[in-house]
């Protein structure tokens, strides 16, 4: 571990990746060992908001006209094909995520590209491709709020949370991967993080960090 791309705790926001309803065990847009993630998530949760420290929820959010969906999903989607559909149940963050019961998105507001706020330090930002940093508000908020290090969990490692960390390499912060807190990581994937930098912690480590901080 370098000194340039440990974690700084204290300056450090907890990002959730596209756990939303339909990526859950049974829906329509099932990732696999999303569903079994979800208690690790709920404790970083508890840690991050405990300590009142940022949370940002990443949300894809699909037009049932297909007009902001990703070219490899388009034609599903424009054949009926109902994936995180805005205005549907499935686009909702899950249960598990909720800092309250019955949270609902602001779809309009978030469609917009703006940032929904939960609660004081815990927010919510569409993505309209895999990255999170593709054309939204993420990094102008990071950079308001002071934060250094980025600690990412949720669905599903292949896509979304791997492109949005190497965008977040690409912009030198410092980056977690919340080995056990996160679905589809595989030991190549694993490889391919630690050299780029990216700390490799599970969910127990994590939180004895924060709780330390």
């Amino acid at each position: 571990m370098s000194r340039y791309t440990e974690p700084e705790w204290s300056k450090s926001a907890l990002i959730t990746i596209d756990t939303q309803c339909d990526t859950l065990d049974g829906q329509p847009f099932e990732i696999p060992g999303t569903s079994a993630i979800l208690p690790r998530m709920r404790t970083l949760l508890e840690a991050y908001r405990s300590a009142e420290m940022p949370i940002i929820h990443i949300v894809r959010i699909y037009k049932a006209d297909g007009s902001n969906v990703d070219l490899c999903r388009k034609e599903l989607v424009e054949q009926g094909a109902t994936l995180v559909l805005a205005r549907s149940s499935g686009c909702r963050l899950a249960p598990e995520l909720l800092p309250q019961a019955g949270v609902e998105l602001d779809l309009d507001l978030l469609l917009s590209g703006g940032i929904q706020a939960l609660d004081s330090r815990e927010v919510v930002i569409y993505k309209p491709r895999w990255g999170a940093f593709y054309n939204t508000p993420l990094e102008q908020y990071l950079r308001k709020q002071g934060i250094s290090t980025l600690v990412f969990s949720g669905c599903n490692f292949p896509n979304c949370p791997r492109a949005s960390i190497y965008e977040a390499s690409e912009r030198d912060f410092r980056v977690v991967l919340v080995e056990d807190a996160i679905s589809g990581l595989y030991d190549q994937g694993r490889t391919e993080m630690g050299n780029i930098g990216v700390n490799l912690f599970s969910s127990g480590q994590v939180i004895d960090a924060i709780g330390r901080e």
